[in-house]
Protein backbone atom coordinates (compact mmCIF):
# COMPACT_ATOMS: atom_id res chain seq x y z
CA UNK A 1 0.00 0.00 0.00
CA UNK A 2 1.71 3.27 -0.92
CA UNK A 3 -1.46 5.78 -0.84
CA UNK A 4 -2.34 6.38 2.90
CA UNK A 5 -5.21 7.72 1.98
CA UNK A 6 -6.75 4.11 0.07
CA UNK A 7 -5.31 2.82 4.07
CA UNK A 8 -8.08 3.90 6.09
CA UNK A 9 -11.52 3.41 5.01
CA UNK A 10 -14.02 4.19 7.53
CA UNK A 11 -14.54 4.82 10.96
CA UNK A 12 -16.41 2.29 12.80
CA UNK A 13 -19.17 3.76 15.48
CA UNK A 14 -21.29 1.18 17.62
CA UNK A 15 -21.33 0.72 21.36
CA UNK A 16 -18.16 -1.20 21.62
CA UNK A 17 -16.21 1.02 19.80
CA UNK A 18 -17.46 4.03 21.69
CA UNK A 19 -16.98 2.25 24.81
CA UNK A 20 -13.19 1.48 23.95
CA UNK A 21 -12.75 5.42 22.96
CA UNK A 22 -13.76 6.41 26.38
CA UNK A 23 -12.15 3.59 28.64
CA UNK A 24 -8.68 3.18 26.85
CA UNK A 25 -8.37 6.06 24.08
CA UNK A 26 -8.78 3.94 21.33
CA UNK A 27 -10.42 4.25 17.40
CA UNK A 28 -12.35 1.32 15.70
CA UNK A 29 -11.24 1.90 12.14
CA UNK A 30 -12.49 -0.28 8.53
CA UNK A 31 -9.24 -0.44 6.83
CA UNK A 32 -7.90 -2.11 3.08
CA UNK A 33 -7.18 -5.78 3.90
CA UNK A 34 -4.01 -5.54 2.47
CA UNK A 35 -2.67 -2.92 5.21
CA UNK A 36 -0.14 -3.41 7.69
CA UNK A 37 -0.20 -2.36 11.71
CA UNK A 38 2.65 -0.09 10.34
CA UNK A 39 1.05 1.43 7.22
CA UNK A 40 -2.35 2.01 9.42
CA UNK A 41 -0.08 3.44 11.70
CA UNK A 42 1.39 6.00 9.48
CA UNK A 43 -2.01 6.83 7.74
CA UNK A 44 -3.54 7.67 10.80
CA UNK A 45 -0.37 10.10 12.41
CA UNK A 46 -0.47 11.75 9.03
CA UNK A 47 -3.92 12.18 7.99
CA UNK A 48 -5.26 12.55 11.82
CA UNK A 49 -2.64 14.21 13.48
CA UNK A 50 -3.04 12.21 16.15
CA UNK A 51 0.21 9.97 18.00
CA UNK A 52 -0.33 6.28 17.83
CA UNK A 53 0.81 3.43 20.63
CA UNK A 54 -0.60 0.63 19.29
CA UNK A 55 -2.37 -1.12 16.44
CA UNK A 56 -4.71 -4.09 16.88
CA UNK A 57 -5.67 -5.78 13.91
CA UNK A 58 -8.45 -8.46 12.66
CA UNK A 59 -10.11 -9.91 9.70
CA UNK A 60 -13.49 -9.71 9.91
CA UNK A 61 -15.57 -12.72 8.21
CA UNK A 62 -18.51 -11.36 5.99
CA UNK A 63 -22.07 -12.09 7.36
CA UNK A 64 -24.19 -14.89 5.66
CA UNK A 65 -27.46 -12.88 4.01
CA UNK A 66 -30.80 -14.41 1.98
CA UNK A 67 -32.85 -12.42 0.52
CA UNK A 68 -36.98 -13.98 0.93
CA UNK A 69 -35.54 -16.58 -1.85
CA UNK A 70 -33.92 -19.42 -1.45
CA UNK A 71 -30.46 -17.86 -3.08
CA UNK A 72 -28.19 -16.86 -0.66
CA UNK A 73 -25.21 -14.32 -0.15
CA UNK A 74 -22.68 -13.27 2.04
CA UNK A 75 -21.54 -9.68 2.54
CA UNK A 76 -18.24 -8.49 1.86
CA UNK A 77 -15.16 -9.33 4.13
CA UNK A 78 -13.22 -6.52 5.72
CA UNK A 79 -10.86 -5.76 7.95
CA UNK A 80 -10.49 -4.07 11.53
CA UNK A 81 -8.47 -2.13 13.27
CA UNK A 82 -8.24 -0.74 16.40
CA UNK A 83 -5.69 1.87 17.25
CA UNK A 84 -4.96 3.42 20.87
CA UNK A 85 -3.99 6.63 20.61
CA UNK A 86 -1.48 8.35 23.40
CA UNK A 87 -2.27 9.87 26.37
CA UNK A 88 -4.31 13.48 25.73
CA UNK A 89 -4.79 13.04 22.27
CA UNK A 90 -9.06 12.08 21.33
CA UNK A 91 -10.79 12.00 18.29
CA UNK A 92 -13.78 13.34 18.13
CA UNK A 93 -16.45 11.01 16.33
CA UNK A 94 -19.31 12.73 16.74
Amino acid sequence: MKDLYQVIKNVRVSEKATMLNELNNEVVLEVDRRANKLEIKRAVESLLGKKVVAVRTLNQAGKSKRERRADAGRTAHWKKAIVRLKEGENLDLV
